[in-house]
């Protein structure tokens, strides 16, 4: 399954962020890329070659390789924070949010596993500037979960002794789905997300 095909609960990911259309399919051509060789050993060459056009034609639109892997990170981070934001600043319990935070969060990094893997695995590649961005990024999605988590324990529904590490927790099974994830495999994004929301409302007590 290409990248442009991967889906999430039915959702077509379409990049639509990216523009023109030959940088999109440049920054398509890169996750795939990516994914299947890791940054270091893929060249621009094959990146290239995977979009159908020439090496020269990459660098209109991206000046250096690292460029595009910051492109594909900050926005597969700004999604992950999306996906976040109903469940963060939605009414109902602390078990409701976090069960529907996990269970979106987890069903993207299945149905998207190919683009998840690059965003998650490939952030020690970046330079130092275009680290700190993403990593501010991922405090902001460390600080989404933790204070769902924190709103359990302060309404005494969740027992929780630690909850900066258990939020690191959640956050790592979530995340380790898009490692694993098989499309051919027994269960859909879907089963998966609801296996992990009802794991994560387990390891953090949550009351019926």
């Amino acid at each position: 399954m290409s990248t442009a095909e991967e889906t999430a609960g039915g959702e077509i990911q379409p990049w639509a962020e990216v523009t023109p259309d030959a940088a999109r399919r440049l920054l398509v051509a890169a996750v795939e890329a990516f994914a299947e060789r890791g940054y270091h050993a893929t060249t621009t060459r094959d990146i290239a070659g995977r979009a159908g056009m020439s090496p020269a034609a990459l660098y209109i639109h991206y000046k250096t390789k690292e460029e595009l892997l910051h492109r594909i990170s900050r926005i597969g981070h700004e999604k992950a924070l999306e996906i976040l934001r109903p469940a963060v600043e939605g009414e109902g319990s602390a078990a409701e949010r976090l069960s529907e935070a996990v269970r979106s969060f987890v069903r993207w990094h299945a149905g998207q596993h190919t683009t998840a893997r690059v965003v998650q695995y490939e952030l020690e590649a970046l330079g130092p500037d275009a680290r700190a961005e993403i990593v501010a990024l991922r405090r902001q999605t460390d600080a989404a979960v933790r204070g769902i988590i924190e709103d359990g324990v302060a309404a005494g529904d969740f027992d929780v002794p630690d909850v900066p590490g258990t939020t690191v927790a959640v956050l790592s099974l979530c995340i380790d789905v898009a490692r694993w994830f098989n499309v051919n495999g027994p269960r859909t994004p879907d089963e998966v997300g609801a296996l992990y929301a009802d794991l994560v409302l387990r390891m953090v007590g949550a009351k019926d």
